[in-house]
């Protein structure tokens, strides 16, 4: 495996299967983008009120949200940026929130699996540099995701 996946499920929710399939998007993910072997993320599931606190914590923004991510090779201009040779290169983690999950896959009529790989491919797609605070950004950083999920056969309820 190219890339070093901690996922923890703080709610106990998630199958076997949800795993595996989390982690195989994140590999194929890592591989499309041509991440580094040894490279590390961490991916967490939790509830509305702990994604909310952390978007408070964080981002000033007092509401629960889907996702939320972290890089970790972002780096102020007053912080050193630290590199070894024989250190792995860690991304950061990404957040989400289960409930939400579970709430937007009802509203947009797809499955749940396809709202947590979205959601997780999303926040990586964070960690990795793209954006969506330009309509270009916002554009490239949406067509990577839905080329990424429709590569695995993930597509969106009503897509061709």
């Amino acid at each position: 495996m190219n890339l070093q996946v901690d996922l923890n499920d703080e709610l106990n929710v998630l199958t076997e299967i949800q795993k595996e399939k989390i982690e195989k998007l994140l590999q194929n993910t890592a591989e499309i983008e041509e991440i580094e072997k040894g490279a590390e993320v961490s991916v967490t599931f939790v509830n509305n009120e702990s994604i909310r606190q952390i978007n408070r914590e964080y981002r000033d923004k007092d509401q629960e949200t889907d996702v939320i991510s972290f890089a970790l090779e972002e780096h102020a201009e007053d912080e050193i940026n630290i590199k070894g040779e024989h250190l792995p290169r860690v991304l950061g983690d990404i957040i989400v929130s289960y409930p939400k999950a579970v709430e937007q896959a009802e509203q947009y009529g797809h499955s749940l699996m396809r709202e947590i790989l979205f959601l997780t491919v999303h926040g990586f797609l964070h960690l990795l540099g793209y954006d969506h605070m330009t309509e270009e950004d916002e554009k490239e950083m949406f067509n990577k995701q839905k080329e990424i999920l429709d590569r695995y056969g993930y597509k969106r309820e009503g897509e061709i």
